[in-house]
């Protein structure tokens, strides 16, 4: 109670100083950090079942905060799903997918010309009305041409990378990829940021770990609010770490990229407490998507007990692992079954600073401060898109399936599978089948891992249509998808163009597949 009351004081603060009345001891609004992971699963973390418990640090964070079991992103794909969490909305309605294909998934490779439009709210730009500077440590995934840059949407500061370590290329056809600080080049992966795929040797984590920390003490110093977005890459194929923690987990190279990551998340609460603004600092960490289980298990993490992983719908690609903490607010050893969205941290962000949702537009995102302060439940249905395509919904404890596929026979046959041993007939297709007329529904309470889907004659399954389709319904007539950014690729939009280098046109490479990747122009 108090902390929501603390809020619309704030809101209150900043309507009576914009007007000039003179509030004084006005309270600072808290500091904002968002840990985004990527490709972490919901089952890489001790508190959420892994056997090893190699995460001490954030299962504490857990004990002294709140754990969300379902916490979902807004799309099973890297550049999708941060959209969604800097806008609050759907990919759908900023334009962040393709019609080149149905359920097609899209995201931003160095050919691709679009990006976050200038339409769009980012967080970073709304918290600027509050005071707050910004910050963005590692990937950024909107868009690499200059007028995508994190600097011209609100972010402050940047240090990091357009993409992700993809590489090493051999800087004649292709460059490797760079790694900018505001608007400046600094190097390049695999270049002046040495990665060694051979042992997994990278100090990536500690760079970016150290970015944290500098800026989070600088802020403190200067007494201003703050938001540090920290993206970092450990866990996406090929998974790094840095020399002290190769060879230190029971799980292989991608345990060491864990630990390390853990053993960073407790530097920077540490360092919250040190400072005295543990109290005043929201923290929140999670992932973009599920665990890449094409990469499994040598590269790849853990979903848990859920259906497939990354690039699919399924749950194992869209639910994530999600604490929350924030020392005297929220209380401590929670857990909430609140249906939670990747979106919900921009409108829960702007309540934090006082402020209120953009009304000119749809925003998707709730504000969780009830939920975390007061332990309210909101009831809210959960949208899985793959692409323009509307595959499932979730409300209550029931997912319906209007789509199904996880990736075409062709990519399969090839060795491409992102739900390896997880067989599931009739649901695990390599075609996509249409479900709309007579959705498949699983209770996800009973049957987490989508196996066994309600008979169509049960009143359980007429109960749960009954709940799901006036949803959907009332979605899809109120929907304005965005213009599509994804569609079009040109290599002239590299960092540096090959010789001859003639524009594509649309981009028919399937985005399921791994393609080969360039850089941003700077």
């Amino acid at each position: 109670m108090a902390a929501v009351a603390a809020a619309t004081r704030w809101r209150l603060l900043l309507v009576l100083s914009a007007a000039g009345l003179g509030v004084t001891g006005a309270p600072q609004p808290p500091n904002i950090l968002l840990l985004l992971m990527d490709d972490m699963g919901w089952g890489d973390l001790g508190v959420y079942g892994e056997p090893s418990r190699e995460t001490p640090n954030l299962d504490r964070m857990a004990a002294e905060g709140m754990l969300f079991p379902n916490f979902y992103t807004a799309n099973p794909l890297c550049s999708p799903s941060r959209a969604a969490l800097l806008t609050g909305r759907l990919p759908i309605r900023s334009g962040f997918y393709t019609t080149n294909g149905h359920a097609r998934n899209a995201y931003t490779p160095q050919e691709i010309v679009g990006g976050i439009p200038d339409s769009e709210l980012l967080l970073p730009e709304l918290l600027k009305e509050a005071g707050y500077t910004s910050k963005i440590v590692g990937k950024w995934h909107l868009g690499h041409r200059p007028q995508f840059h994190p600097l011209k949407h609100g972010f402050d500061e940047w240090f990091g990378s357009p993409n992700c370590h993809f590489g090493p290329y051999d800087n004649k056809a292709r460059p490797n990829i760079p790694v900018y600080r505001d608007w400046e080049m600094v190097g390049r992966f695999y270049e002046e940021f040495p990665i060694n795929l051979k042992t997994g040797e990278a100090n990536l984590t500690q760079i970016y770990l150290q970015e944290a920390l500098d800026f989070i003490k600088r802020q403190q110093a200067a007494h201003r609010p703050f938001f540090l977005h920290w993206a970092i890459d450990a866990t996406h194929a090929p998974v790094y770490a840095s020399r002290p923690f190769l060879g230190t987990s029971q799980r292989g190279r991608y345990g060491d990229a864990v630990r390390e990551i853990d053993d960073s998340v407790g530097k920077i609460l540490h360092l919250l407490r040190d400072l005295s603004i543990a109290e005043n600092t929201f923290v929140f960490f999670t992932s973009d998507n599920g665990a890449a289980l094409i990469s499994a298990p040598r590269q790849g993490g853990s979903n848990g007990p859920f259906l497939c992983g990354k690039q699919t719908t399924f749950e194992g690609g869209m639910r994530e692992p999600a604490i929350a903490w924030w020392p005297g607010h929220i209380p401590a050893s929670q857990v909430s079954h609140q249906l939670g969205s990747i979106m919900d941290l921009f409108t829960t962000s702007l309540s934090l600073a006082g402020l209120e949702p953009p009304r000119d537009r749809a925003i998707d995102g709730l504000d969780l401060l009830p939920t975390m302060l007061q332990g309210r439940l909101t009831d809210r249905p959960v949208f899985y898109y793959r692409g323009n395509t509307l595959m499932a919904v979730t409300r209550g404890q029931y997912k319906a399936h209007f789509w199904t596929w996880t990736n075409s026979w062709e990519e399969f046959r090839q060795g491409v599978d992102f739900c390896p041993g997880q067989n599931v007939s009739g649901v695990t297709t390599h075609s996509q089948e249409e479900h709309t007329k007579l959705p498949l529904v699983f209770h996800l309470g009973r049957d987490p891992g989508e196996r066994f889907p309600l008979s169509i004659a049960s009143t359980e399954y007429l109960d749960a249509l009954r709940q799901i389709t006036p949803v959907v319904r009332q979605h899809q007539e109120a929907l304005v998808p965005g213009q599509p950014q994804l569609n079009v690729c040109n290599r002239a939009v590299m960092n540096w163009a090959p010789p001859g280098c003639e524009k594509l046109g649309k981009c028919l490479m399937p985005p399921e597949s791994v393609p080969e990747k360039c850089s941003w122009p700077h």
